[in-house]
């Protein structure tokens, strides 16, 4: 396998200065979504939420409908039974006789009325559930018309950076295989690390980019050398020249 080319200083701070550019300029699209992805991923989430709600509703209403059902059933055996029992008493012959078959018939009866009791307690059950169904579907329209416009509201953004991003982070790949993977990592760790990811960024007015920590000059003068990586003590930002940082802005903005 070939051997990699070394590179000085100088194209290496250019190339990591670049891939900042990149990367900030990322930054910037992302930041325009805000947390737009994260409330509509919210709302789609609290939706599907209300949605099994609603499907465990149905079904126990269904159960309610089922247990009627089996109710009603239950009525109409036992005013089979007892109809039978009525026949019966035309033909009884004793008192203990009479007297079994009329328990018999309190003993349906009493079927009867505590299955209408239980029809009624379905019908209880089944109008609370539609009243809470009612709710949901109220509270379902009223999120998916919210998740509807906070969608059409990210498609916009992302119809006009959607294809600018996807060139940048190709861009942003591209320029970190011509970096060596320790300042590539020191990179990413330094970015993770500061609120608003710049890594790298150039002296101004005799301080880091952001900073109001003067650089001494001896210091500032080995940034300018370009012949050492240096790494501000106070941010802990890697720094180059202003020179430096405006040739690569210039380019960067030709290139994207």
């Amino acid at each position: 396998m070939a051997k990699k080319k070394e590179i000085t200083i100088e194209e290496k701070l250019r190339a990591l200065y670049d891939l900042q550019l990149i990367d900030s300029r990322i930054d910037e699209i992302r930041n325009v979504r805000g947390e737009l992805p994260l409330e509509v991923e919210d709302l789609e989430n609290e939706i599907t939420g209300l949605n099994t709600r609603m499907e465990k509703f149905n079904e126990t209403i269904k159960e309610s409908e089922t247990g009627i059902s089996d109710q009603n059933n239950l009525i109409e055996q036992a005013k089979e039974l007892r109809k039978s029992y009525e026949e019966k008493l035309k033909n009884v012959r004793n008192n203990r006789e009479y007297n079994s078959i009329v328990k018999e018939q309190e003993y349906q009866d009493l079927e009867i009325e505590l299955a209408g009791k239980k029809i009624n307690e379905f019908k209880g059950q089944i109008e609370q559930k539609n009243e809470t169904i009612t709710e949901l579907n109220e509270k379902i329209k009223e999120r998916s018309d919210h998740l509807k416009a906070k969608k059409k509201e990210l498609n916009s953004i992302m119809k006009e950076t959607e294809k600018e991003e996807n060139i940048l982070v190709k861009k942003s790949t591209e320029f970190e295989k011509l970096i060596e993977e320790h300042l590539i990592q020191a990179y990413k760790r330094i970015r993770g690390s500061v609120i608003n990811g710049l890594a790298i960024v150039p002296v101004q007015r005799g301080a880091a980019g952001g900073s109001f920590f003067s650089i001494p000059p001896q210091v500032q003068l080995d940034i300018a050398s370009r012949n050492k990586i240096i790494i501000d003590e106070h941010s802990g930002r890697i720094l180059v020249d202003p020179e430096l940082a405006a040739e690569e802005e210039n380019k960067i903005k030709k290139l994207i």
